[in-house]
């Protein structure tokens, strides 16, 4: 049995620091560690501007996908969200691989830059990424 090669990413942090660079965008960049749960990156996020948000990467039980970006102190009903976002049946996370495969990050690095992105990579590419649906809440 052969494995299969990771999948390419639909974007990378260069092309994206380029592309804000190229369109005059003013931006910063804060590099830290992957975080998984809110509470890691308090510390972390504790000096730095602007509102911190939860990014999660889910799918419904038809595979379409959703990220839902939320202020970090909101609280997220996991068992009734479907219902709110009109997914068929509960959410659950995306696995890991298909987090690189359609976003092109890991777990802990989710971002609503990545659909913003992916999205416009694959309408240069010419490629179809899917049906996105974000929230946010």
């Amino acid at each position: 049995m052969t494995t299969q090669p990771a999948p390419t990413p639909a974007f990378d942090r260069d092309r994206l620091i380029a592309w804000l660079a190229e369109n005059g965008v003013a931006h910063a960049t804060h590099d830290h560690p992957a975080v998984f749960r809110v509470e890691e990156g308090l510390d972390l996020k504790a000096d730095l501007p602007g509102a911190h948000t939860k990014n999660l990467f889910l799918k419904d039980r038809k595979g379409r996908l959703f990220l839902v970006s939320a202020r970090s102190a909101a609280e997220i009903d996991l068992k009734r969200l479907h219902e709110r976002l009109g997914a068929s049946g509960r959410l659950s996370f995306g696995s890991a691989e298909l987090l690189m495969e359609k976003l092109g990050v890991t777990p802990g690095s989710v971002t609503a830059f990545a659909v913003v992105i992916a999205t416009a990579m694959a309408m240069l590419s010419g490629s179809r990424l899917g049906d996105w649906y974000w929230a946010g809440l």
